[in-house]
């Protein structure tokens, strides 16, 4: 289990000093002085290498997420909307505000997609420990460091060979719960319970050895695992999409308005296809919605390769030189619901023509066509069920190398090194359409033959042309589709080079100490020059928009940045052991960040620790952090992209908005009250970057006690209250819509544009402009708890308690200056995002059973209720909601786990986590990319019972 780093240090501390051992000084995350107290002032949370195993994940980021300090992000749970990545969110900061390290070195930007480190790149079998230190550090580490740091200690100095062998799958009962219950109602399948799936496979062989009489080590370690795809139709609760279309406390199955056979808006009204002659009737929402979840994937299969070394050799007794490599290959695909026709425009030169031999008397009827020559306009959506589902298959290989030298010379220690990474992707998005090829599929004549053909192939606009037969069920040929599926290509790299040396010294060397204390002065200054590089290439189909299933064009980016930063840190010893201090300690640090845009950062902190005994200790620290914009926040070419609302307020046959608030956002009177709203929440809005942007700068403030009144009992509370300002992103679409409905501010309803249908989504016009700009503030603030106790019970071994909570008080988000502060602890939905409980535990109790080489242990992880952010009482929240999407009830997961020493070399491990299979809360409403298959699977166990087993040898 995770717990507070400070005890340990203490208990290890005195464990040394109890041996007569000599200290050795090293750093710790949170400072750069080397030094042999093990503490930090700001508070640290440890996983261990035992922890890790006894979690049962082989994902770093799901072992993260486990922490009540970390919220979900990028991961193996998200299909739509996937970066293809794995990233940490300390204190829901997001990822790009916190910092991730190895060995106390940056990992470069994970993807041109995506900057946050890809978790992906570290191995869990590789890693000693993760330090995790939340609330800011910039003036130690540099920018990012806004919500924290996360620290990878890997195990560099391994002798011997190891072999590790794991598997593991789900094993699920279906429940037949109120989502499952909405499925059978529209008699959509639902599984059956599920003995084995969602299978992981890994394996990796860990091989080390000194040589040169002791002088050096090397270390080399190769990793392989592969993950099996899971489907959303293999889950009762996932089977239809709920999709905000609950009715009181009942929850419905919803879906998208792009349907299969297709939703045609003519001058009869909506209508669709009624079977194979082409007949046609009235198209009903409530039974006509396409189900587009059981396509979805709930967990994405991939396949990856992993290989790090580590080596060291000590040239003299004061210099060691040392290199780090690194390698990781990942392929991955996000599967989604099959593309097809979202809102196509036939009018103007796409206009259906009246020869079309496709066209039934029905549809003639219906589209106005009332003879040879004449032409109707339509929107048409149908979805592709016949291609099957769109497929982002994405590969990310990174490189990453370090090589230094350090050592002391005199009293001081210093530490020169040079490190570059870099990382390649490259994407594949298979099964969309191509809108161009739509409109020349749609346009079709009868040929000389007498057969259909397209106008484009007899005008040789294009002679590849397939007719499209949408008209009449179960016409879509293989070739109009092989026709239609165009793919799209995407390939880029980022790249980081940092160059840097430390240098740190006890000052006690040269007397500087005060008289109240017998240790001396701590001090670190440094250097460091880190270059940054982003370039992301996309193909002509994905930048002209011509894929109709990507809600607009995707643009390439490219750009670079280069900063130097000098930092300097001071720790000052001040009382020792004196009545009422036996120990009081100073600390500062600073750090000046020129950045080659122009911009200039300064980032401080100061701290102190005072022991008015040895077995109690009150900590502080203040820390003003910045961060610097990104190469994607500066440079993305503008263009169009989606973004979720639960509604429209000016659509629908009731808008909730007023006439006169609706005409503020390009509302026509005879418009009101007519405008179909999207069935799938999505809208349109138009984001990218801004070269001209300004650092964020952030303040965080922690204060903690902590207590050991044993020497097997730790207990530690911390308080942190955090605040970010200048937040770098498009001001919310969403936000945009609100306030020109309720202010009529020009500067709001500028940024709004609506297409000829009067929406937000059906055609590329409807839009809100969302570029990236420093505007809103994030502030949060709780309370981290956390205990450890170890038991020693004589002839019935040992037990070993641990404990870490954190209660969350507020978590307050001001979309811009001025537009007031609204709350989301306790919250999830389309404004909050992610859910934000109140109150999340783990406890853990390991026994070491009397026989011999037989530990057990047991978890509960607990996440108390969060409420749908509708349902808040502040006017910047609350909007329409039904009763039965109203919260997310609060869950408590069982997790068992045994491990067996057969020998000194072969040990066995297996265990459960969920155990009791619960399911996980579900709703109609989620946020847009976290929210997957009516819940949050990177927040809840949304699988079912993991099932896990690994075989451990050492040589």
């Amino acid at each position: 289990m995770a717990f507070a780093a400070t005890a340990y240090a203490q208990d290890a501390q005195q464990t040394q000093a109890a041996e007569g051992q000599n200290l050795q000084r090293v750093e710790v995350t949170g400072s750069r002085i080397a030094t042999a107290n093990l503490e930090s002032v700001s508070p640290v949370t440890v996983v261990g290498a035992k922890d890790i195993k006894l979690e049962g994940t082989r994902s770093v980021e799901n072992l993260l997420n486990n922490l009540p300090q970390v919220f979900a992000d990028q991961g193996g749970s998200i299909s739509n909307g996937s970066s293809g990545t794995a990233t940490v969110n300390l204190r829901n900061f997001g990822a790009d505000r916190t910092l991730v390290l190895v060995n106390g070195r940056r990992l470069p930007a994970g993807s041109p997609r995506n900057t946050a480190a890809d978790l992906n790149q570290i191995p869990a079998a590789l890693i000693k420990r993760v330090e995790v230190l939340t609330g800011g550090a910039s003036a130690i580490y540099g920018s990012d460091a806004v919500a924290g740091v996360v620290n990878f200690i890997m195990n560099d100095s391994f002798q011997g060979v190891q072999l590790e062998t794991n598997y593991a799958f789900y094993n699920h009962e279906q429940k037949g719960g109120p989502a499952a219950q909405a499925a059978n109602r529209r008699k959509f399948p639902v599984p059956d319970d599920k003995s084995a799936d969602g299978k992981i496979k890994d394996a990796n062989l860990l091989l080390g050895g000194n040589f040169a009489d002791g002088r050096g080590n090397a270390v080399a370690f190769f990793g392989y695992k592969k993950e099996d795809a899971l489907l959303q139709s293999e889950r009762d609760f996932t089977s239809c999409s709920l999709d905000g279309f609950s009715s009181g406390n009942t929850f419905n199955c919803g879906g998208s308005g792009t349907s299969f056979p297709g939703r045609f808006f003519t001058a009869a009204g909506q209508r669709t296809v009624a079977d194979a002659n082409g007949n046609t009737r009235p198209y009903v929402a409530a039974t006509d919605q396409y189900n587009y979840g059981p396509l979805n994937y709930f967990r994405r299969p991939s396949e990856r390769y992993t290989f790090s070394s580590f080596a060291r050799y000590d040239i003299t007794e004061q210099m060691r030189l040392y290199t780090e490599a690194s390698f990781h290959d990942d392929s991955t695909v996000a599967q989604i619901a099959p593309s097809g026709l979202f809102g196509f425009d036939a009018s103007g030169a796409n206009a259906i023509r009246f020869e079309n031999p496709f066209l039934t008397p029905a549809w003639r009827r219906d589209l106005g066509l009332t003879g040879p020559g004449t032409t109707a306009d339509a929107i048409i959506f149908r979805r592709n069920v016949e291609g099957g589902g769109r497929q982002d298959d994405q590969r990310h290989t990174s490189y990453r190398g370090v090589i230094g030298v350090k050592g002391d010379v005199g009293n001081w220690t210093y530490d020169a090194f040079l490190q570059a990474g870099k990382v390649l992707y490259s994407e594949t998005y298979f099964n969309d359409f191509s809108n161009q090829r739509i409109g020349r599929a749609l346009n079709v004549v009868t040929g000389a033959n007498g057969q259909p053909v397209c106008q484009s192939v007899l005008d040789g606009t294009d002679t590849n042309c397939v007719p499209y037969n949408i008209w009449s069920l179960g016409k879509v040929t293989p070739e109009a589709l092989k026709y239609l599926q165009t793919p799209g290509f995407q390939k880029g790299s980022t790249s980081q080079t940092v160059q840097g040396i430390n240098l740190s010294t006890d000052l006690g060397e040269y007397g500087i100490k005060l008289p109240t204390t017998s240790r001396g002065v701590g001090l670190a200054f440094g250097w460091e020059h880190r270059t940054e590089k982003l370039d992301l290439a996309t193909d002509t189909a994905f930048e002209t928009g011509d894929l109709a299933g990507q809600g607009g064009p995707t643009l390439g980016v490219a750009g670079q940045f280069s900063v130097r930063d000098y930092y300097a840190e001071a720790r000052i010893p001040v009382l020792e052991k004196l009545p009422f201090a036996d120990q009081l300690t100073l600390t500062a640090s600073y750090r000046k960040s020129d950045y080659s845009t122009g911009q200039k950062t300064n980032s401080y902190g100061v701290g102190a620790e005072w022991a008015p005994v040895q077995a109690a200790k009150v900590r502080f620290s203040y820390q003003r952090a910045a961060r610097a914009a990104n190469v994607v926040e500066l440079f993305t070419p503008q263009g169009l992209s989606l973004f979720g609302m639960s509604s429209d307020p000016c659509a629908g046959a009731k808008p909730s908005a007023t006439l006169a608030q609706c005409q503020l956002t390009g509302v026509t009177a005879a418009q009101y009250g007519t405008i179909e709203d999207s069935p799938a929440q999505q809208y349109n809005q138009i984001s990218g970057g801004n070269t001209g942007l300004a650092p964020e700068e952030s303040d965080s403030y922690t204060l903690g006690l902590v207590l050991t009144p044993m020497r097997n009992l730790s207990l530690t509370i911390d308080a942190f209250d955090m605040k970010v300002e200048g937040t770098i992103g498009g001001l919310s679409a969403s936000t945009t819509l609100t306030q020109c409905i309720q202010t009529g501010d020009p500067k709001f309803c500028g940024l709004i544009q609506r297409d000829r249908l009067g929406t937000l989504w059906a055609l590329n016009a409807g839009r809100i402009v969302a570029t990236n700009q420093n505007l809103g503030m994030s502030s949060t603030r709780g309370i981290d708890l956390g205990a450890n106790y170890g038991w020693k019970m004589g002839s019935y071994g040992g037990l070993d308690l641990s404990y870490i909570g954190t209660f969350l008080d507020e978590f307050k988000q001001e979309d811009f200056p001025g537009s007031g502060e609204y709350d989301c602890a306790g919250l999830h939905g389309t404004t909050c995002g992610t859910p934000l409980p109140k109150y999340r535990h783990k406890i853990r109790a390991v026994w070491a059973t009397p026989w011999r080489g037989l530990e057990v242990g047991v978890t509960w992880r607990h996440i108390k209720g969060v409420k749908l952010d509708a349902t808040s009482d502040n006017p910047l929240l609350a909007t329409e909601f039904e009763p039965a999407d109203e919260k997310l009830a609060a869950r408590d997961y069982l997790d068992l786990v045994g491990q067996w020493a057969v020998n000194k070399n072969v040990t066995l491990r297996m265990g459960m986590n969920n155990a009791l299979d619960r399911d996980p809360p579900v709703t109609g409403v989620v946020a847009a990319v976290f929210g997957n298959g009516n819940t949050y699977p990177q927040v809840y166990d949304a699988m079912g019972r993991h099932i896990f087993l690994n075989l451990t040898a050492k040589f």
